[in-house]
């Protein structure tokens, strides 16, 4: 075969351009410190990038959703602190009230005192975080307690036609809420809300119901079944039936408090969700807010003894267990995030390790890559120059 000039020359300056391709691709992942910058590069590395960096991405948004979780829980439990300390003041209050050394005056003093913790109490209850109230379910943008005059109807509202349907009230009593069933002879009957059976109208509802009688002239008349009643033993009542003030009971809206108690769940790994919120109508319900007005009310009569006042410390008693009883249970959860968040920190580092280990250049070898085809470069050139001599034209002019 005849090799000409022409064929020395066109080879010469193809190996040369290809070596100038073999250092542009080095000089690129000098630059970028990557193995590839064009997925046309290698495309097995590029699908296998995409998936590494589609996880590191994950972690790092389920690292906010963790931000977000804490700032939930964190905040809920902050709150759950304060009104458990309310509430203590309130029952040391009552306490102290409870001796009857204490004069009405002195009485009406405490009871003024109680009425601002309540009042804070209501505060707490709409606490917010990042904008969002968090003791109201999933319904974050509107406040649990809107406005506080539905927390207290008074009891003549039950009868002067501004509550045309009863079903819509709650009335509060030691502890407990009792929801309308039915009128009779222009009482009206509120039974027990816990309480499912007997139902008004069943044949055996006034033995076993427990319920309140408030009649129009505010008489208020509780009655409940008599759990040592002996059958056998006709002198023993069937039915305990107690009068009570018409002071110490309190209406309230049946929405006064929100009783949404739906949860607000954050996806803190793929496919777990941890509900970041707790159920506020077990801290903060008309049975709270009812309690203590009837608390207040209390220590404003001053024919209520001090050995009266003790039934009112024990439903304080009972309200600050179900806070720290929410307390704890959301302590349990913030325990398990913490538990995932260390998952999640091992993830994280396995996730990027992985990415790197796939898409990153070991600069040292791109170095030496850089340096060999350095000098292959070199010696192309000054291998051109020698081949690429003077011609028979060069001769001829």
């Amino acid at each position: 075969m005849r090799v000409t000039q022409m064929m020395l020359s066109q080879s010469s300056l193809r190996n040369i351009n290809q070596g100038y391709n073999r250092l542009a691709t080095i000089q690129d992942q000098l630059a970028t410190g990557k193995k590839i910058t064009r997925a046309s590069q290698d495309p097995v590395v590029a699908m296998k990038g995409m998936r590494y960096r589609s996880q590191v991405t994950e972690v790092e948004q389920f690292k906010r959703n963790l931000s977000e979780a804490y700032n939930w829980m964190d905040t809920a439990d902050a709150t759950l602190d304060k009104g458990t300390e309310v509430l203590q003041r309130i029952r040391e209050l009552a306490t102290q009230a409870a001796n009857d050394t204490y004069n009405p005056t002195e009485r009406a003093n405490v009871a003024k005192e109680v009425a601002q913790l309540r009042e804070h109490l209501e505060s707490l209850g709409n606490t917010k975080n990042s904008n969002k109230y968090i003791f109201n379910g999933t319904n974050t943008t509107n406040a649990p307690i809107q406005n506080t005059t539905n927390l207290d109807r008074g009891i003549q509202a039950l009868f002067d036609g501004t509550i045309p349907d009863l079903a819509t009230v709650e009335v509060v009593h030691n502890g407990k809420i009792f929801k309308h069933v039915g009128t009779e002879n222009g009482q009206h009957i509120f039974q027990d809300a816990t309480q499912t059976t007997p139902a008004f109208g069943d044949a055996n509802f006034n033995a076993g119901a427990i319920r309140l009688i408030i009649g129009q002239d505010e008489t208020v008349t509780f009655l409940q079944p008599n759990r040592a009643h002996d059958p056998a033993n006709p002198a023993s009542q069937e039915v305990l039936t107690t009068a009570v003030r018409s002071n110490d009971i309190v209406v309230a809206n049946a929405n006064a408090v929100s009783v949404n108690s739906q949860s607000v769940e954050i996806e803190l790994l793929k496919g777990v969700s941890v509900p970041v919120n707790i159920n506020p109508s077990s801290v903060f319900s008309n049975a709270l807010f009812g309690d203590l007005l009837r608390l207040e009310r209390a220590l404003e009569d001053g024919s209520v003894k001090g050995t009266e006042l003790s039934g009112y410390i024990d439903n304080v008693f009972g309200h600050i267990d179900r806070f720290v009883t929410e307390r704890a249970e959301l302590g349990a959860r913030i325990n398990r995030v913490q538990m995932i968040e260390n998952r999640l920190m091992e993830q994280e580092v396995s996730a990027n390790r992985i990415m790197s280990e796939n898409e990153d250049a070991e600069m040292e070898k791109v170095i030496i890559a850089l340096m060999t085809q350095e000098s292959i470069h070199r010696a192309a050139l000054s291998s051109g120059a020698r081949i690429i001599q003077p011609s028979l034209m060069d001769f001829l002019r």
